[in-house]
């Protein structure tokens, strides 16, 4: 103990780092800084997890368009903890996402944001639009069929914007098609760029708490008067304030240890995600389906009209980060309280059902087709032989029911065709099939005539009861 206290003195004599340390841990807070105050701190062990372990990936992970997904799967089946480690990646990059958008709403229903603070809250926006351009980059990194068709859309979204939106798009992807040279620069964002982006905002984030303090519990009738809250601020943490460490600090080790508890559970429980297939763009079947946290955006995309998608996908996330800057700037003064901001609850309300609901019909993805699904059976179809018997088996032989069901087999993204039969002629069954339709591809040129002629027997025998 004599020699750790002698070391300790002379680091701190030299560096003054533990005093500056416990000055900082003892710095007071205001009283009531309850549960509700530990998401910022365990978003920051969340990110520290991320370094950790995203360290430990790069040593065996090679940044190769030829490379990448091998050694993936590498890491995950043929090393001792890879599999742990990745799983600790992922779940690791769920939690920091969650984390900070539940930061984000408390200190949004808390009006935090509001003078001194407006800094606080612009830094916090930077923040989160890092954290999920990371989650993105790291999954275009694992450089499976999902991660090609995500850089796609990407592209396809960046490019919408006028003037400079073909520019864009060949920086996104690192030239005229995806390669080598976007894996490189997807890797170099995710690993150099972001990351030291999010050190700096964390760091002038932290800086500014300190500077600031740490907004207090908002009470109804207390309201924000730039005038006199620094003095009324500084005046309540004399009387009643109290030091961050211990009567405060240990919320957030607590809640903290818990996430990182969490996170290594669920590495070692479920792991990390199955890679899909490996990269091919000109894959028409494949069927990608984005992390979770990205399922509502993929939901939107498919489900907003095509006149509409420019001017949604351009100006959509557009007005969405203009709100999220200006916020602090329209609104630095006034009632903190909820309970007299009733708007700002309808605000999250709409925000979470609205998600919710994108989320949910993401997961099912109904307009993807249904490439797995089973073929029709001879009781579905209704015969065992004949025209109509061949008609249901070129119906899945073709891949139509990848995309229409009868009797509630096959996929969702066309028309449902139990009973087509009842709706269509036979002459409108053969118009449709030989020309096709707004998704769906002709197929004149592919079916001969025989065939044609069956599948239209089939169709027409769909009617009803």
């Amino acid at each position: 103990m004599r020699i750790l206290k002698s070391t300790m003195s002379w680091l701190d004599d030299r560096t003054g780092l533990i005093t500056s340390m416990g000055s900082i841990m003892r710095h007071p807070v205001p009283p009531g800084s309850a549960w509700f105050y530990v998401f910022g701190s365990a978003t920051l062990l969340a990110f520290l997890v991320q370094v950790a372990t995203g360290i430990a990936l790069a040593f065996m992970y090679v940044p190769s368009s030829g490379e990448a997904y091998q050694s993936l799967q590498f890491i995950s089946n043929d090393t001792t903890i890879g599999r742990v480690v990745r799983g600790m990646h992922n779940w690791g990059a769920s939690a920091m996402i969650a984390l900070v958008f539940i930061h984000m709403v408390q200190v949004y229903l808390f009006a935090a944001y509001k003078y001194p603070r407006e800094m606080n809250w612009l830094t916090g926006v930077v923040l989160l639009a890092c954290t999920v351009v990371m989650g993105f980059t790291g999954q275009v990194v694992r450089w499976d069929q999902t991660a090609v068709w995500s850089i796609i859309v990407a592209a396809e979204q960046v490019g919408r914007v006028p003037l400079i939106g073909t520019s864009l798009a060949h920086f996104v992807i690192g030239g005229e098609t995806i390669g080598g040279a976007t894996l490189s620069r997807m890797f170099a964002y995710h690993v150099f760029i972001i990351p030291g982006l999010i050190f700096i905002f964390i760091g002038f984030h932290l800086y500014l708490v300190l500077r600031d303090g740490i907004s207090e519990p908002p009470e109804i009738g207390k309201p924000v008067d730039p005038k006199t809250y620094r003095d009324t601020y500084e005046e309540m943490l004399k009387q009643k304030g109290v030091p961050f460490w211990p009567d405060a600090a240990w919320r957030d080790v607590v809640f903290g240890c818990s996430v990182i508890v969490a996170i290594l559970l669920l590495a070692i429980i479920v792991g990390p995600p199955e890679l899909g297939k490996p990269p091919d763009p000109s894959n028409l079947d494949a069927l990608p389906v984005p992390d979770w946290y990205f399922v509502f955006y993929f939901a939107l995309f498919a489900l907003m009209p095509p006149e509409l998608e420019s001017y949604l996908m351009v100006g959509g996330p557009l007005v969405l980060g203009i709100l999220l800057i200006s916020l602090p700037f329209i609104s630095n003064r006034g009632e903190r309280s909820p309970l007299r901001r009733p708007w700002a609850f309808a605000v999250v309300v709409f925000a979470i059902m609205a998600i919710s609901a994108l989320w949910a019909i993401g997961i099912s993805s109904p307009w993807s087709p249904h490439f797995d699904a089973k073929p029709l059976t001879a009781e579905v179809i209704g015969v065992t032989s004949g025209y109509i018997y061949e008609g249901g088996q070129l119906f899945n032989d073709k891949g139509c029911l990848y995309c229409h069901a009868i009797s509630g087999h096959g996929g969702q993204r066309g028309p449902d065709l139990t009973d087509v039969g009842s709706r269509l002629s036979s002459n409108e069954l053969t118009w449709r099939i030989m020309n096709g339709g707004l998704n769906m591809p002709a197929f004149g040129g592919i079916l001969t005539s025989d065939e044609l002629s069956k599948l239209v027997a089939f169709l027409h025998s769909r009617r009803k009861p």
